[in-house]
């Protein structure tokens, strides 16, 4: 396990990651893992990987409803709550959520006074199709009053739209709790990051889970991305790591290219209604 120090840019946020291994179905050793983690990062903001406090690959409509929680009265958003408040912090974490018998792959932003939001993961990947419901709701800001940030799970970042979006409605920052197992998304947020100048934050999962022969394993390097395509940090593929910089806010926020281009006032979106189209 390894830890850096913060890189300091002027007016800045502290912003990160922790990396780690989960154990399929054992929710309460793995918020013990995250949250010694969580508590050597003392970080502003602090991200965790997609479905973090029970692991990915499930076998069963059963074991999903065994594992699934209410949010946010759910053992995992409580904890989480309890964490921020003892870090003074803002968490964003990855959990399967149950409501009115459905299950959706989720993430929930906390703060020092408690619960603020869930997304549910839009695109699913897979066997999650299989398990979860797509999210049901369009992608929200929230204003961390440090910054704007914006939250997406995994196989999100593959679709432009859901960065594009954020950013227009004003992210800074984008939380991305993963488990990826592609070999080109860490290379691909530099390009999501670039074409929309945010800045991102993939917390991945290291490891492998092992269910009844099914077998997945995961890429770890966990990566915080500048709004320039610049790697600001990246994590290794095999260790459990806790990693944070400085982030300087504005640099997300000046959306000028040069004198004569800007990211947003140059979009011709009179041309672009096919884009829009239901296939």
């Amino acid at each position: 396990m390894s830890f850096i120090s913060p890189i300091r840019l002027g007016d800045v946020v502290k912003a990160g990651f922790v990396q780690f291994e989960p154990i399929f179905g054992n929710i309460d050793e793995n918020l013990k893992k995250a949250g010694s983690l969580i508590n050597q990062a003392k970080a502003d903001l602090i991200v965790l990987p997609e479905l973090f406090n029970t692991g990915y690959v499930f076998t069963s409509v059963g074991e999903v409803e065994e594992l699934a929680e209410g949010i946010p009265d759910g053992k995992t958003t409580e904890f989480l709550c309890e964490l921020a408040l003892h870090n003074n912090s803002f968490i964003v974490g990855g959990l399967a959520e149950k409501e009115s018998g459905r299950f959706y792959n989720s993430a929930v932003l906390v703060s020092p006074h408690g619960y603020m939001g869930t997304y549910r993961k839009i695109h699913l990947f897979n066997e999650e199709k299989l398990w979860f419901q797509p999210g049901n709701k369009e992608p929200e800001i929230f204003d961390l009053g440090c910054c704007r940030i914006g939250i997406m799970v995994c196989f999100d970042w593959f679709f432009p739209e859901v960065m594009r979006i954020l950013s227009l409605k004003g992210a800074d920052l984008i939380c991305h709790c993963a488990n990826l197992v592609l070999p080109f998304c860490q290379d691909g947020m530099k390009t999501r990051c670039l074409e929309n100048h945010v800045y991102a934050i993939t917390a991945n999962r290291t490891g492998k889970d092992d269910r009844n022969g099914k077998i997945l394993r995961f890429t770890g390097k966990s990566q915080i991305t500048g709004p320039q395509a610049d790697i600001l940090y990246q994590a290794g593929p095999i260790d459990d790591e806790v990693a944070f910089v400085d982030i300087d806010v504005s640099l997300a926020r000046d959306k000028k290219l040069n004198p004569f281009n800007h990211l947003y006032s140059d979009r011709r979106i009179s041309l672009y209604h096919y884009i829009c189209k239901d296939d």
